[in-house]
């Protein structure tokens, strides 16, 4: 017991699985930001905020492609974790096997079919108008391809990170995003010669990041040395334990991640019935939420991990401590990012854009997005810790009402009915946030969470 109210010993611990992904996902963020900036001043009014428009667009496929990717992941996480912490280590090679190969068949083949084959029709069913369709088809396929490297990275990264290895994502993505960002320059722009290419040469330039992080993930997975790899040798067959986890776990995971990306669709398909200045001003503020959610989603996958093999060790009481702790820290970070989102929301959108439209709007929403950071960074680490149990049913639940029943009516009688504007959709995503902290706040204090088996 005397293990589990050591502050300290919790602390490094959690700083040390946290630190790098903290780092990976702010770089990812921030060089994200920076592509939407490039293209943002790409060309005319007009033009750029059709691109940014067609970025969005496509980001509800693969979002609702990742989305479901992370579903399985979340499986995987929590599986090597408890392995890892019950010194079963032997299992975690059929976990990546059986991970990678079941995204591939189950998630990847369908993006690519509505990516290439339904591109029209997926672009105006997730809210493209004509300017965007004219100028985003070209980018919508060619992301829809980068998908099969994307889906396979996300699977190794979960599976690295369960084992406690963050670092090495870190590492991988830093590179990427970097070799992304100056691809983004060159093709955007059409510089050393190449063509200018604009929302095109951006997708070209992601998917490529993509291909440069799956060639070095395969460097570190056929190392044999490695706790978490793959022995091409070695044959592979189906575990039906391993298939019970992770439908046990992946399931409502799935049905999470769906609800999700539903209760998102039917918001954004309001939004764009604003118009496209204020689509484009809407995925400038979602660019910038990005960069705030790292906070929690960094503390809430260093949860998840110490939370499984926690649990592994048969250690509940740590585990609890451990999601304590990381809500602790992620509190102070998510409440200095308030402060600077509500101060400095205008300021910052101005590196997006020169339309001063877009830039009032998007400060007035920011300082609603500054409001939702405390609610915004707890419900994701607790859930997170919840997660690394294998409690994926509660989280289900909590979205199911957050997103897919709060968010939506919210913005529909703010928005279409009391003619709210953009403002009336963020302040949906305020209440939102704060009833799924609410109920997920509720759920972790029950501890039923801690005896939940894996085989």
């Amino acid at each position: 017991m005397e293990s589990v109210l050591n502050k300290k010993d919790l602390r490094d611990q959690i700083v040390k699985i946290a630190s790098p992904v903290l780092i990976e996902l702010l770089m990812g963020t921030l060089f994200g930001m920076v592509d939407m900036m490039m293209l943002g001043r790409s060309g005319d009014a007009a033009t750029t905020a059709a691109s940014i428009a067609a970025v969005g667009v496509t980001n509800q496929l693969v979002f609702l492609g990742l989305a479901l990717v992370q579903s399985l992941n979340i499986g995987a996480t929590t599986m090597v974790a408890r392995y890892m912490g019950a010194k079963r280590e032997d299992r975690i090679e059929s976990v990546v096997k059986h991970v990678t190969i079941l995204t591939q068949i189950l998630l990847v083949i369908p993006i690519l079919f509505i990516g290439l084959g339904m591109t029209d029709t997926a672009m105006i069913f997730f809210g493209a108008h004509e300017d965007t369709l004219m100028l985003g088809r070209g980018y919508f396929r060619v992301i829809a391809l980068g998908f099969i490297f994307q889906a396979f990275n996300f699977s190794i990264f979960a599976s690295l990170r369960g084992s406690g290895d963050t670092k090495t994502p870190m590492k991988i993505n830093i590179i990427a995003n970097l070799s992304n960002v100056v691809g983004n320059a060159v093709l955007i722009y059409g510089l050393f010669g190449f063509p200018r290419l604009g929302v095109l040469g951006a997708g070209i330039s992601t998917s490529l990041s993509q291909v440069i992080a799956s060639i070095l993930l395969m460097r570190v997975i056929f190392n044999q040395k490695n706790i978490v790899h793959i022995n091409l040798k070695k044959k592979f067959k189906f575990d039906k334990d391993i298939i019970y986890n992770l439908i046990k776990i992946g399931l409502p995971a799935s049905g999470e991640q769906l609800a999700m990306r539903a209760g998102l669709l039917i918001f954004t398909k309001i939004i764009a019935s604003l118009g496209t200045v204020a689509y484009a001003t809407h995925q400038i503020c979602i660019s910038i939420l990005n960069l705030s959610f790292t906070p929690g989603q960094a503390f809430g996958i260093s949860a998840s991990t110490l939370v499984g093999r926690s649990l592994g060790e048969d250690e509940p009481d740590k585990a609890e401590a451990y999601i304590k702790m990381c809500g602790k820290i992620g509190a102070l970070i998510a409440t200095v990012m308030g402060i600077i989102f509500f101060f400095f929301g205008s300021a910052i959108a101005s590196l997006y854009t020169d339309n001063k439209e877009v830039i009032t709007g998007a400060g007035t929403v920011l300082k609603l997005v500054a409001f939702i950071q405390p609610f915004q960074c707890s419900q994701l680490i607790i859930s997170g810790g919840l997660r690394g149990a294998g409690d994926t049913v509660w989280t289900l639940i909590s979205t199911l009402l957050g997103i897919l029943i709060i968010r939506w009516i919210c913005a529909y009688i703010f928005v279409i009915k009391l003619g709210m504007g953009l403002s009336g959709a963020w302040l949906a995503v305020l209440i939102d946030q704060s009833i799924r902290w609410i109920f997920i706040s509720l759920r972790f204090r029950t501890n039923n969470w801690k005896y939940i088996t894996i085989r």
